[in-house]
């Protein structure tokens, strides 16, 4: 839960200096997290723009997404993997199912983007630093051993899309 927060906190970051370097002032920055966290209140009925109803349903997809990272970040180099599991969620989540509702398809991409990729590479290193086991601490060979206590086990290769992402020799299940 730690890790999902700070993630979801620290996220905006990359959109949030993207709205401050195009409009050269610190306002539209704030102006910006404003938008698009009323943006995210239109997923949940009744589907209008709302600053607490976006929050929450921030922290709420945050959290599952988490989840979901929690269970399946491979040990090796899992930065990098949580870096391009976010990625892979912010397509699916901005790119795919955000481009129905016009208040996210008005948010430019890129940036929405690049929070994801910042949550999922904040979350891994949160979890890394929280489980000194895990990370690149001279491990040899190619074990795929997942986090101590969570589905500890090989994972198989998939191409499934959506429910499972390719990505060489690991599965990544996406909510």
């Amino acid at each position: 839960m730690e890790a999902s927060l700070l993630a979801a906190t620290l996220s905006g970051l990359p959109s949030t200096l993207h709205a401050i370097v195009r409009e050269r002032s610190l306002r539209s920055g704030a102006v910006y997290v404003y938008d698009a966290t009323r943006a995210v209140g239109t997923l949940v009925p009744p589907g209008r723009p709302g600053f607490a109803r976006g929050a929450v349903v921030h922290v709420a997809i945050s959290v599952a997404c988490g989840e979901a990272l929690a269970r399946t970040l491979p040990r090796d180099h899992s930065v990098a993997w949580g870096a391009a599991a976010g990625f892979v969620i912010g397509v699916i989540n901005v790119g795919v199912i955000g481009r129905s509702f016009p208040a996210i398809r008005g948010l430019p991409l890129v940036p929405q983007l690049a929070d994801n990729v910042m949550f999922g590479t904040v979350f891994a290193m949160v979890l890394d630093r929280r489980d000194p086991q895990r990370g690149d601490h001279g491990r040899i060979g190619n074990s795929r051993r997942l986090h101590p206590g969570r589905a500890n086990a090989l994972v198989e290769p998939t191409t499934a899309l959506c429910r499972g992402l390719a990505l060489p020799g690991y599965r990544l299940a996406l909510i």
